[in-house]
C-alpha cells in the first residue's frame, strides 16, 4: 500500500482472478444488495482485524453482519473474495482522495511538481489514518493466495504515476530509483499509521513524512 494515486485514465486497476471461476471482483451492488454487501463487508473487516484473514470464520462474519451465509456466498464467494472487495474499496477511497487533492491544488494555481506530490502525499497519509482499520489488517500480512502479487502490481502502477507526477525521466534509471524510494517511504509511513492509535501520533507522523519527501524529492545537483 503505497503511492500517490492520480487517475489518469490510462490505466485499469488490475483485479485478482479468482481461481475457481475466472472472475474478478462482483460487479459494482446497487439497491438492496448494496446494503447486503455493506453489512457483509463492515463484518468481515471487524472479523478480519479481530482474529487475522486465516482464522476468520465465514459463519461469524454471516452472524455479525445478520446476512445468511448462503448470500455470503452469492455475493463474495467467500473470504477471498470480501477481503479483496475490502481491499478494493480502500484503494478507490485513497484514489478520490488524493485526486480530490491534486485538482484543489491546481486549481489555487500550484504547478511546482514536488509541492503537488507532498500535497498527494499527505491526503494519502491522512486516508491511511481515517481508514485505519484496514490498515491494520494490511499490516499483519495476512491475506488469501497471491494478494501479495496483487499490491505489487497496484505499486508498480503507482511509481509510475508518481514519476509523472514528479515529471521524473523513466527512461534515467537514478530518476525510477528515487520515484520508488519515494514510493517506498509513503507506504511504510501507510503502515505505520495502520498500527496507531493515538491521533496526535498520527498527525506528527503524517507531517514528519511529509518533510522528509519535500527534502527527499528534489532532484540532485
Amino acid at each position: 500500500m503505497s503511492g500517490i494515486v492520480e487517475p489518469t485514465g490510462t490505466e485499469t486497476a488490475h483485479r485478482l482472478p479468482d481461481p475457481q471461476d475466472g472472475t474478478g471482483l462482483p460487479e459494482a451492488p446497487t439497491g438492496q444488495n448494496r446494503t447486503i454487501r455493506n453489512a457483509l463487508l463492515d463484518a468481515a473487516l471487524e472479523v478480519f482485524t479481530e482474529r487475522g484473514y486465516a482464522e476468520a470464520g465465514l459463519a461469524e462474519i454471516a452472524t455479525r453482519s445478520g446476512i445468511p451465509l448462503g448470500s455470503l456466498f452469492q455475493h463474495y464467494g467467500g473470504k477471498r473474495g470480501l477481503y479483496l472487495a475490502l481491499w478494493e474499496e480502500f484503494r478507490e477511497e485513497q484514489e478520490r482522495r488524493t485526486a480530490a487533492t491534486l485538482s484543489a491544488e491546481r486549481d489555487r494555481g500550484v504547478d511546482d511538481p514536488i509541492t503537488l506530490f507532498v500535497a498527494g502525499a499527505r491526503a494519502y497519509l491522512e486516508g491511511a489514518w481515517d481508514n485505519r482499520r484496514f490498515g491494520r489488517l494490511l499490516v499483519e500480512d495476512d491475506g488469501p493466495t497471491g494478494f501479495d502479487a496483487l499490491r505489487r502490481q497496484w505499486d508498480r502502477a503507482w511509481v509510475r504515476r508518481n514519476a509523472r507526477l514528479l515529471e521524473v525521466d523513466e527512461k534515467r534509471r537514478a530518476g525510477r530509483v528515487r520515484v520508488r524510494v519515494l514510493t517506498t517511504v509513503i507506504g511504510g509511513a501507510a503502515r505505520e499509521l495502520g498500527d496507531c492509535t493515538d491521533e496526535g501520533e498520527a498527525r506528527e507522523i503524517v507531517d514528519e513524512v511529509c518533510g522528509i519527501l519535500t527534502h527527499l524529492s528534489a532532484a540532485p545537483g
